[in-house]
């Protein structure tokens, strides 16, 4: 079985010299145990635009062999889009209407191509923003960025792992140990708690 994970800074892995990220860590347990082969396919500050851009693309050229494709897609993005931009009450990167239509296409696409899953956002520290000096995240659009993702997956069907409720129902000052310093990326330990909690995921142990 080979597996593509498909999103943003989430899936790369930044934050985490130590394990690069809950997707790479996963990869090296499942060549371990000769498990499915997974392609880590992150790229840092992609919204749900660059995703669609590059899903079909990447897709058809990680099937290894002729005429293969892969056998399922994991999707995590979303953060990058809930932005604001140049001040703490500036426009969002994607505006809120936008991303609803943008992810519905995204899901619509993805499932066509193969089974889809997706891990959604986890919580940013908002007390560390600007990140970049130039982009201010938040935990309430944040919410309602991964509200309107859970139940686009809801809607078709697709499991969907509500990290960001999840991680807050631990407390504030937990998920701030679990960060970096910048805010907005887990930390070794926050990417080893990612883990975690995705291999009790029902969705992602059929695949292991």
């Amino acid at each position: 079985m080979k597996v593509i994970a498909l999103g943003d800074s989430l899936i790369y892995g930044f934050g985490d010299p130590e394990g690069g990220g809950w997707v790479d860590r996963l990869r090296r347990q499942w060549m371990q145990s000769e498990g499915p082969i997974l392609y880590n396919l992150g790229v840092r500050g992609d919204t749900v635009r660059h995703i669609s851009q590059r899903l079909e693309n990447e897709f058809r050229h990680r099937g290894e062999l002729r005429h293969q494709v892969p056998d399922q897609i994991i999707l995590s993005v979303g953060v990058n889009d809930s932005a604001r931009l140049g001040r703490p009450d500036g426009r969002n990167m994607t505006p809120f209407p936008e991303f609803q239509t943008r992810m519905a296409d995204l899901l619509d696409r993805a499932s066509q191509l193969c089974p889809v899953t997706f891990v959604g956002m986890v919580p940013v520290d908002g007390t560390k923003m600007p990140f970049l000096d130039a982009f201010f995240f938040n935990n309430e659009d944040q919410h309602l960025y991964n509200e309107a993702t859970r139940l686009a997956c809801q809607e078709r069907q697709i499991p969907f792992l509500d990290l960001f409720d999840a991680w807050r129902q631990r407390g504030e000052a937990w998920c701030q140990s679990q960060m970096s310093k910048d805010g907005l990326h887990p930390n070794s330990q926050g990417y080893q708690m990612l883990l975690a909690d995705i291999l009790d995921w029902q969705a992602l142990q059929i695949l292991g």
